[in-house]
């Protein structure tokens, strides 16, 4: 059964890594997450940052190490009954949803895992916790927009809300802000550090290449680079002008200021 202790870590990950087509995406990846703490990972496109938030949110196996979420250890459980307990939010998600559905029918076919909500059945419970899903990121006024409709800051807000909806323990979102522009993009970054400061917040990753992404509330941050973990800790420690100047090969000025993380080349 999946662990409640909250000593436990709610992921942990030892000697992962993960080959495709013969060619190594991730080596000797070790990482845990424990509650009331929330993680960036951090690092240049290519650094397999992507196949370990798919990894985490148990949308794909390794090929070598050990995977424990909630307690379950990938490939000695069925992992179903877990799936609604981590939620996962991609960019790519936006283009497998049909334009015309509704931003609450959006989030309330994540009770099932579904694209489509004519796939199952839903009650009046379900369509009212998708409600108060979008409430949490402000975003309750467009229920019953068609998802078509939004702007790209609103669809990923909408996708969270959807990863929201089954109330889940572990929430990893994967580039979320990738295709928004500034003011999206701030919109976004401040409806996440609300979210991550509630009360016993789920623990949060969130998969990204800007520093200056990063919420105010989080603890954590994991620095990826040509697969591997380059290093993994707290935020104020990872986020170096030395760590991050070797991450990406360029001499870097590091910032923090009101809480927020810059970072500049240095000419």
């Amino acid at each position: 059964m999946p662990v409640e202790d909250i000593d436990l870590p709610v992921l942990e990950m030892s000697g992962v890594g993960r080959r495709m087509d013969g060619t190594t995406i991730l080596r000797h990846v070790d990482w845990a997450i424990t509650r009331g703490q929330h993680w960036a990972v951090l690092g240049p496109n290519g650094s397999g940052k992507t196949t370990l938030a798919r990894i985490a949110a148990l949308r794909l196996h390794p090929t070598v190490g050990t995977v424990r979420v909630l307690g379950v250890e990938l490939g000695r459980a069925d992992i179903r009954p877990l799936l609604p307990r981590v939620g996962y939010a991609a960019a790519a998600l936006a283009e497998q949803l049909r334009p015309e559905l509704p931003a609450q029918d959006v989030v309330m076919t994540a009770r099932h895992g579904a694209l489509e909500p004519w796939w199952h059945e839903y009650n009046d419970e379900d369509r009212n916790s998708a409600f108060r899903a979008l409430q949490r990121v402000d975003v309750d006024r467009l229920a019953d927009h068609r998802f078509g409709t939004l702007s790209s800051g609103e669809k990923q807000r909408v996708l969270i809300a959807r990863a929201l909806m089954t109330e889940p323990d572990l929430l990893i979102l994967d580039e979320p802000t990738a295709a928004l522009d500034l003011g999206g993009r701030e919109e976004f970054v401040a409806a996440l550090d609300r979210l991550s400061a509630e009360p016993n917040a789920a623990p949060m990753v969130l998969v990204t290449h800007h520093v200056d992404e990063i919420p105010r509330s989080f603890t954590h941050c994991l620095l990826m680079g040509d697969g591997e973990s380059q290093f993994s800790g707290s935020l104020g420690d990872a986020l170096t002008a030395q760590r991050l100047s070797s991450l990406f090969g360029l001499s870097l000025t590091v910032e923090q200021r009101n809480g927020r993380w810059n970072a500049w080349a240095d000419r």
